[in-house]
Parts: C-alpha cells; sequence; structure tokens
C-alpha cells in the first residue's frame, strides 16, 4: 500500500502538472514515466520526481501525528515502507537513469546530498518517534528472555 501511494504520488503530480504519465520498463525494472520533457520543464519535473518521496513522508507523519488507535499491523506496513523506501533511494536507489533522487538532482533544484538531507532526517526523525513510542513496540527489534535482540522480519506461516 505504501509503494502504491508513491506510484499514485507520481501519477497524479505529472497529470496535474500537464504531463501524460506511462508505465513502462527501464533495465527490467516497472517504472512509472512522466511525459514530461525535463529539458523544457525541469520544474515540473522536479514536482514529478519528489511527488512519491514526499507523499510517503507525508503519510508517515500524518500517522504519527493525528490521533487514533495506534499500532496495527496496516499501519506498521505503511511506516515500514515509508521509511524503507526512503532509504533504499538515499543509498542503493540514490544512482541510475529512473531515480528520483538522481532526476532531482539533474533538475539543478537540489543536489543529490540536499536530497538525502531533507528526506533522510525526516525519515531518521519519524524512525525516532516510532522507537519511543509504546504502540509500536518491537517495530525494529524484539528482545528475548535470553537478553539477546532479535533484529529482521519474522514471517508466521500457517
Amino acid at each position: 500500500a505504501s509503494i502504491l501511494f508513491h506510484e499514485a504520488a507520481h501519477i497524479i503530480t505529472a497529470m496535474a502538472v500537464g504531463g501524460h504519465p506511462s508505465f513502462g520498463f527501464d533495465t527490467f525494472r516497472p517504472t512509472v514515466f512522466s511525459g514530461i520533457d525535463s529539458h523544457i520543464a525541469p520544474h515540473k519535473q522536479f514536482l514529478f520526481s519528489a511527488a512519491g518521496l514526499t507523499a510517503q513522508t507525508a503519510l508517515d507523519e500524518a500517522i504519527l501525528d493525528i490521533p487514533h488507535a495506534r499500532g496495527s499491523a496496516f499501519e506498521r506496513g505503511l511506516l515500514g515502507g515509508g521509511i524503507g523506501t526512503t532509504v533504499f533511494y538515499l543509498t542503493i536507489g540514490r544512482q541510475g537513469s529512473v531515480s528520483d533522487v538522481d532526476f532531482m538532482a539533474r533538475t539543478h533544484a537540489l543536489t543529490k546530498t540536499q536530497v538525502t538531507l531533507i528526506y533522510g532526517s525526516v525519515a531518521a526523525l519519524h524512525a525516532f518517534r516510532i522507537s519511543r513510542d509504546p504502540n509500536y513496540s518491537n517495530f525494529f527489534a524484539r528482545g528475548r528472555p535470553d537478553g539477546r535482540t532479535d533484529v529482521g522480519v519474522q514471517l508466521a506461516i500457517p
């Protein structure tokens, strides 16, 4: 759901700025293309490229700020997906022909370092807030009775 929200933000932004979004593949990776000529309208391309991470960050912020019953599995998935996608784009997904971070830097509005600092700091703050909220206990790690800690993902298969 988090990734679909990210991609929907790209599509909606492309249409809002007059682009004609399309779907395709780039080196076997499914990709949403903006339909915007970045040489003619770099500002519109910047908005398109920033939309996904910005929407996920705003969704995570809303989840953490709006009062509600916290801690459901779906909510944890949205938060984890938002932070995970941000970490991906700011590390190994930072380079590449269809990287959002790379496209933002190519418009000369921000450098890759500035994009990394902006989105990375917000994701780090969200992770800190999650780690301090008892409603999200065991979100990143789980203590064991023997004093050790489990970190990772556990799949329960019935």
